[in-house]
């Protein structure tokens, strides 16, 4: 079966998203976190892990700023319920991670950071790495998970990113 979104995957980079599945604008526009009540974007730039705000149209831009995104689940599109869970492929992502070996690894969603690690799971850095990366859990930039929003865990992130990257500079 084709992915319905490329991956974008690079070595070394600072932090990989890596979520559900594509949603159904994302994989009609071939872009990923398309959907019009999608803040994937808008938390990346308000963080300040992208210097300007992208358009899902230029995903491909994302390793200029030391970023990458995947998904579990590559081969279907939609809701959680539409997606469900027999085409989740963790093993997959496990290989990518320890391939391109990215400093982080962050679920975006409960959904997609649970089926890759077995367990339920509280928002932020977790205490066990997956692949070789650090590995946090985000709130999902759905707009059907708008209840359950909080930029919160994503500033964690950031200060993360930036921290390493001061560290490697002194």
């Amino acid at each position: 079966m084709d992915d319905v979104l490329p991956d974008v995957l690079a070595p070394g980079l600072k932090v990989v998203f890596c979520g559900n599945a594509a949603g159904t604008v994302s994989a009609r526009r071939r872009a990923p976190y398309a959907g019009p009540g999608n803040c994937f974007w808008r938390a990346l730039h308000e963080v300040g892990l992208t210097p300007v705000l992208l358009e899902p149209a230029e995903f491909e831009r994302l390793p200029e700023f030391g970023i990458g995104v995947t998904d579990v689940c590559k081969v279907r599109f939609g809701s959680d319920a539409e997606v469900g869970l027999d085409a989740h492929d963790p093993a997959r992502v496990e290989r990518s991670v320890r391939r391109f070996a990215p400093a982080r690894l962050a679920f975006v969603g409960k959904r997609a950071a649970e089926t890759a690690l077995g367990a339920p799971l509280a928002y932020g850095r977790q205490d066990r790495d997956f692949g070789g990366a650090e590995t946090w859990v985000l709130p999902s930039t759905s707009g059907r998970a708008r209840r359950f929003w909080t930029l919160e865990p994503w500033r964690q992130l950031a200060e993360a990113v930036r921290a390493e990257g001061s560290a490697a500079a002194g």
